[in-house]
């Protein structure tokens, strides 16, 4: 298995070039001409690029500090507020300074001066907005091609990635349409597709068959627990359930009261994906899935399984037909074993559970009736205030089974959903 993790998507910086569209422009061009350059934008001075460059350095640095999880696990977390946006001085990189002339009114002018006017035009918008000029050189991606390669799937993980995702553009918020907009499981896999299993080999005690075979239940599992239609409608997941070993009667017997009876420390979406179907249901039918699957031997005639896997689940709420879209990320580690039941006690073909682990990004503090609570971005948090550390939800970097703070049950706050 290969040590070093796919890299993920580039980085992406919003408001990198400029947002005039190419017939304002060529309007401008007209007027521009017409009127013998008198309203010509000028070159930057060597005083203006400096402070642009300072302002961008500011605003990367400042995206930079937000993008930093804290390395701890928050049982608990809510969306944060947005944000505002780091500060540009208009006409530099957003433009609106230059498409205000558009509705300026024309008068009529010889064109003696029109190549010099074009000329200075011209150079005044490459500095602006360079990737018209670059994109016109061999090898250099356009703006389309860029959009293209940062919207391609990811390959699939193998082993767990050196940091968290990049900041990812967006045109606008999530749609019904559009749910993963802005979001870096935009390039993730779809659903159970995305979770491979590796590639089988005996273990002591064990043939190729028999591990295969403990890794297609380990899939069976999560895909039951966290992407089943009706268990993520509240419904009880009995096809999860099933595929556990009904010789460990104590977990079994758990499992069920906490889903008729829950309560904070009995809470049953610490394994099972579960919304409260009054008040959110999914946003069409795609779930992003991001994680892999290792597996080695245990005791002699017994494989141990372990799964890392993040869902991101688009969300709107379930009546008064309103388009606002809430994504929870819920990441999810779990190891279990298979044995051969002539040298254990345990069933053939089942999994006994050994460990559970999560995270949940967007879900209400304090709220334990077993089920995810999302906080939409048109709503005011409803839950107890969060008094945890300041976490990444995308970030998989980091192990959740070897945080020192693991089950303290903190409520935290996400950067981003």
């Amino acid at each position: 298995m290969s040590t070093v993790p796919p890299p993920e998507h580039p980085d992406e910086r919003p408001g990198e070039g400029s947002s005039i569209p190419d017939e304002q422009w060529e309007t401008f061009l007209r007027d521009a001409a017409e009127e013998g350059g008198r309203n010509a934008p000028k070159e930057p001075s060597a005083r203006a690029r400096m402070v642009t460059r300072r302002l961008r350095e500011r605003d990367e640095a400042a995206q930079a500090r937000e993008g930093k999880g804290g390395g701890r696990r928050g049982r608990w977390w809510r969306k944060r507020k947005p944000e505002p946006q780091p500060w540009t001085p208009p006409g530099w990189r957003t433009g609106p300074a230059w498409q205000e002339m558009n509705g300026r009114s024309r008068r009529r002018r010889t064109v003696g001066s029109s190549i010099g006017v074009l000329l200075a035009a011209a150079l005044a918008l490459v500095a602006v907005r360079p990737s018209l000029l670059l994109d016109r050189f061999p090898g250099h991606e356009s703006d389309a091609s860029a959009a293209a390669a940062s919207s391609s799937p990811l390959p699939a993980e193998t082993s767990l990635p050196t940091g968290a995702p990049a900041a990812v553009a967006a045109s606008g918020p999530p749609t019904r349409e559009h749910p993963f907009r802005g979001s870096p499981a935009a390039r993730w896999g779809d659903g159970a597709d995305a979770v491979e299993l590796p590639h089988a080999k005996a273990v002591p005690g064990l043939g190729k068959d028999d591990v295969a075979l403990a890794l297609r239940r380990t899939k069976e599992f999560i895909v039951a627990a966290n992407l089943d239609p009706a268990v993520l409608r509240g419904g009880r997941p009995d096809k999860a359930l099933a595929l556990l070993d009904p010789k460990n009667k104590d977990l079994l017997s758990d499992l069920r009261k906490w889903l008729r009876e829950p309560s904070h420390d009995k809470d049953p979406t610490v394994l099972f994906s579960r919304f409260d179907p009054d008040e959110a249901v999914l946003a069409g039918d795609v779930i992003k899935v991001r994680g892999h699957m290792t597996f080695e031997g245990a005791r002699r005639g017994e494989v141990r399984v372990h799964a890392d896997y993040t869902f991101v689940y688009p969300l709107v709420r379930a009546h008064g037909g309103s388009d606002v879209v809430a994504r929870s990320i819920i990441r999810r580690s779990l190891t279990v074993t298979m044995a051969d039941p002539r040298r254990w006690a345990g069933t053939a073909g089942k999994l006994w559970v050994e460990g559970w682990n999560g995270s949940y990004g967007n879900d209400e503090c304090g709220v334990d009736d077993g089920y995810f609570h999302p906080g939409f971005p048109d709503d005011a948090p409803t839950g107890a205030p969060p008094t945890g550390p300041t976490e990444d939800p995308y970030d998989r970097s980091h192990s959740l089974d070897d945080d020192s703070d693991s089950g303290t049950g903190e409520c935290g706050t996400v950067t981003r959903t």
